[in-house]
């Protein structure tokens, strides 16, 4: 329901603007213009946003830019003010909600804005398709990050292990060795693996053997033979091996708390790890690893941001020139020079050198075969269905078998009564 309300408000919208579309701004107005940038972001990422703004507003002395960071529930604001026409001049749009904001009268188009000076050939192709549609670039991805194995290297040492597993079948067999339980009173004070149960973390195992989120008639698919082996892998390190443990069976909130307390001796995370491990759990000696290869397949996690324009900005070449310097060369090493998260220019990319670093360099190495967190505009309702069964599949209360399929075919129904 809620969908055909903003199908309907969306339309309304474009035939608002149908007659002031086309008359896209190229010049800034006189005077001092202030735009307004929303976006989500943890304290260390607001401060170093705000410093990289600070930098464009030296550069560009007639834009102000209002940063207006919100802390919850983004998309569902970011919806609400589109709709009442409070949105942003600019703001974030995430891959995975992005096909449903890209239509037309939401988003200002930006291929008439790009010059070749802008060098759109230096983004990696993946990340800024996921912003197109139909030709039309939507938005221009600021950065990207990908999943990776993180290892405890001390509890490696202490079982005789010195690589990192570099297929899931040795990722099984590590896992098992380094499940310990000191005492031999049935409390585990490590596990081997760290399992996150969510489906935005499990595309790629689905994929693995054929699988898919959805098939070729647009039916949810994740219950049919394919997606369950790659499943399946997960099951058996929680349930035959109980060697994988969630952050809830440990008192953490997260695999990351789990690994930075020696919960879990292996994680597979993204690159924001490393600095939170390094300001909360500095003495821990880790490394990190491209993903075990799964059915001799490579695969991993992407998940990439872009910067959009409202389609109602009343400051149209002014939003412009924020996108193009956030998105720029110099912009974008300012943004990603910590390391939480990479630049989706090459160019950018070799000026860092990132890919040098031993521990972001599988990172970088797994966008090359990422799947990207996108899907359609069905994707929240796959999501929710996958995220409630799959975790009762995990521990037990129904078959993986079941649980999928009670999840396909609620699923289904729920998308078909959303059209």
């Amino acid at each position: 329901m809620f969908r055909k309300v903003w199908l309907f408000l969306i339309l309304f919208v474009v035939g608002t603007i149908a007659f002031t579309g086309c008359m896209t701004a190229r010049q800034l107005e006189p005077g001092v213009v202030t735009i307004t940038l929303s976006g989500w972001s943890n304290l260390n990422e607001k401060q170093l946003l705000q410093k990289v703004l600070r930098d464009f507003e030296a550069k560009h002395p007639r834009i102000k830019v209002k940063y207006d960071a919100i802390a919850d529930e983004y998309m569902d604001v970011m919806k609400t003010r589109l709709i009442g026409e409070t949105a942003a001049d600019v703001f974030y749009l995430e891959a995975f909600a992005a096909p449903e904001i890209m239509r037309p009268g939401v988003l200002e188009p930006l291929n008439s804005y790009i010059s070749k000076k802008f060098n759109l050939a230096d983004f990696y192709p993946q990340f800024l398709q996921a912003f197109q549609k139909k030709q039309i670039i939507y938005g221009l991805p600021k950065d990207y990050s990908t999943l990776a194995l993180f290892y405890n290297k001390k509890a490696f040492q202490s079982v005789g292990l010195s690589q990192p597993p570099q297929t899931w079948e040795q990722l099984r067999k590590y896992a098992k060795k380094l499940t310990v339980d000191r005492d031999r009173d049935g409390r585990v004070e490590r596990y081997g693996f760290a399992l996150v149960p969510e489906l935005a973390r499990q595309v790629f195992i689905i994929e693995a053997f054929g699988g898919k989120l959805i098939d070729s008639n647009g039916e949810v698919a994740f219950a049919e033979p394919e997606s369950l082996k790659g499943l399946q892998l997960l099951v058996d390190l929680y349930r035959l091996d109980k060697s994988a443990a969630q952050p809830s069976d440990v008192g953490t909130s997260s695999a990351g708390e789990m690994f930075g307390q020696e919960r879990v001796a292996m994680a597979i995370d993204g690159p924001w790890l490393i600095p939170y491990l390094k300001e909360t759990f500095p003495q821990l000696e880790y490394a990190t690893a491209e993903v075990p290869t799964i059915n001799q397949k490579k695969g991993t996690m992407a998940y990439t941001v872009a910067y959009v324009m409202n389609r109602k900005s009343k400051h149209k070449a002014a939003a412009w020139e924020l996108i193009s310097y956030l998105t720029g060369q110099e912009g974008m090493q300012a943004w990603t020079s910590q390391g939480s998260v990479f630049p989706t220019r090459r160019s950018v990319t070799d000026t860092l050198q990132a890919d040098r670093n031993p521990l972001y360099s599988p990172f970088i190495a797994g966008a090359e075969y990422a799947t990207i967190w996108q899907l359609n505009e069905d994707l929240p309702i796959i999501l929710n269905n996958f995220n409630n069964q799959f975790v009762s599949a995990i521990i037990g209360q129904q078959s993986l078998v079941s649980a999928m399929t009670k999840a396909q075919k609620t699923a289904n129904k729920e998308i078909a009564l959303s059209k």
